[in-house]
């Protein structure tokens, strides 16, 4: 019998910190809608990512990808850098 395949989540988040080996932690903002007042407001979340090659610096722009726990914090793997800090 077959798994279904399913397709794994995605988030894009701007590095905020690369202190640790083989890790990384981006800022990932959201903008929700208020239920009862209708505002719009904005929500971020630090998400820690898997980076095997310590690749990424602070300040770049990456996609990750959800992905079986890491670790204790982690589960997303980096997929790739959208825009490299300047």
């Amino acid at each position: 019998m077959e798994k279904p395949t399913t397709k794994k989540k995605t988030i894009q988040g701007k590095v905020v910190s690369d202190k640790m080996d083989k890790t990384i932690v981006i800022l990932v903002e959201s903008r929700r809608n208020h239920p009862k007042f209708k505002k719009i407001t904005r929500h971020s979340k630090r998400v820690k990512v898997h980076d095997e090659k310590n690749e990424c610096k602070e300040g770049d722009t990456v996609i990750a990808q959800e992905t079986r726990p890491l670790s204790k914090e982690k589960r997303h793997t980096l997929l790739k850098i959208v825009e490299r800090a300047k």
